[in-house]
């Protein structure tokens, strides 16, 4: 099993557990409150919102992942056109740390 096939299967479970937020507004409120761990942006997102989430990030020091496709990120949590989503559980956070390390 690749590393990338373990993260999505990760962000799955956190799913099915409540620990994601998906959404560009729910996810940059949740960075302004500071529950977000990392946030995933699919790589063909328009650049726009790939650059106002990246300077979000930036500004509330979360990590950002683009490795993803829109399809990819959409199949591991089970709806379709997921964009961005963000991991707000420090337990899948550091699981999902160990993967991509």
């Amino acid at each position: 099993m690749t590393d990338n096939t373990k993260v999505l299967n990760l962000l799955g479970l956190a799913y099915k557990a409540k620990k994601v937020i998906n959404g560009e507004e729910n996810v940059i409120f949740a960075l302004k409150s500071g529950k977000c761990k990392i946030v995933f942006v699919a790589n063909d997102a328009s650049l726009k919102t790939i650059d106002r989430i990246d300077k979000k990030c930036f500004f509330y020091n979360t990590m950002i992942n683009r490795d993803f496709s829109t399809d990819e990120l959409s199949r591991a949590i089970g709806r379709p056109l997921v964009k961005i989503l963000a991991l707000t559980d420090q337990g899948f956070y550091e699981a999902l740390v160990k993967i991509l390390k």
